[in-house]
């Protein structure tokens, strides 16, 4: 066979559309057509990277020895997830390493799960996404976005915890967004931290805002803690100026009641 005919095979033994073929190699549909045509030829980094993705060597895949069977009937085929095929596919050299996992069940676009681990410098997508960078629903990696995201550089739409987490309801180190929980909390509604700046309620050590509680406190209604002053003072402030935060204060802290 030559490699047009080998690349068709071996596209299909994978049950991959040549779109899924193209993301594998970051290439485009458009691209992958072409070689298939026998239009163009790849570049060699692209001809080693589909060797390694089909776990062949570049001779077999051009077709100038015989090697593993190319064909969709002589080769094993991946197994079943329900009625569609679930692909793992591990790409090794001498000098990285790279794990994908690519569910083929999607969801608005976006497989369901994808996970990507290793060198691979591209982003991991999917509903539930998980990679050295992640974006999608729920995330998880180094730097991740999505509506529910864990990473250690997180940007979250609902949630985001990381040691950077920005989020409407965000933890961490450095954490900002609407409600924030941090080392420095920077927060829109509320804010508790070692360091605390809000718009609303700013509660820590060091607490900047409309109304702040903490060790040093500056706002309209300030309540430091080397002053005088009593609990329930603080709670009726609270109560009146930012009445939205009551059930959070009350659970958070259960003595300023």
């Amino acid at each position: 066979m030559c490699f047009a005919e080998n690349l068709i095979a071996l596209r299909r033994s994978r049950n991959w559309s040549q779109e899924e073929l193209g993301a594998q190699l970051g290439v485009s549909r458009q691209t992958v057509s072409k070689w298939e045509l026998g239009q163009t030829t790849p570049e060699l980094e692209k001809l080693v990277a589909m060797a390694e993705l089909f776990q062949i060597s570049i001779d077999s895949l051009v077709g100038r020895e015989g090697g593993q069977p190319t064909s969709s009937a002589d080769t094993e085929e991946p197994p079943l997830d329900g009625d569609r095929h679930r692909e793992e596919i591990y790409r090794f050299s001498r000098f990285s390493w790279n794990y994908e996992y690519v569910s083929q069940r999607r969801l608005l676009g976006l497989p369901l799960i994808h996970v990507k681990l290793g060198w691979d410098p591209r982003p991991a997508k999917g509903i539930v996404a998980i990679g050295n960078t992640a974006v999608g629903v729920v995330t998880i990696g180094g730097a991740s976005v999505g509506i529910i995201s864990l990473a250690g550089v997180s940007v979250g739409l609902l949630l985001a915890l990381g040691g950077l987490s920005v989020g409407l309801f965000a933890l961490g180190g450095l954490a900002v967004g609407g409600f924030t929980l941090g080392g420095l909390a920077v927060g829109q509604w509320f804010a508790l931290g070692g360091g605390a700046i809000s718009n609303g309620l700013a509660i820590g050590g060091g607490a900047v805002g409309h109304v702040a509680i903490g060790d040093e406190a500056v706002g309209e209604f300030a309540f430091s803690l080397q002053d005088s002053w009593t609990a329930a003072e603080a709670w009726r402030v609270i109560q009146r100026e930012t009445p939205y935060l009551g059930g959070l204060v009350r659970r958070l802290l259960p003595w300023l009641r």
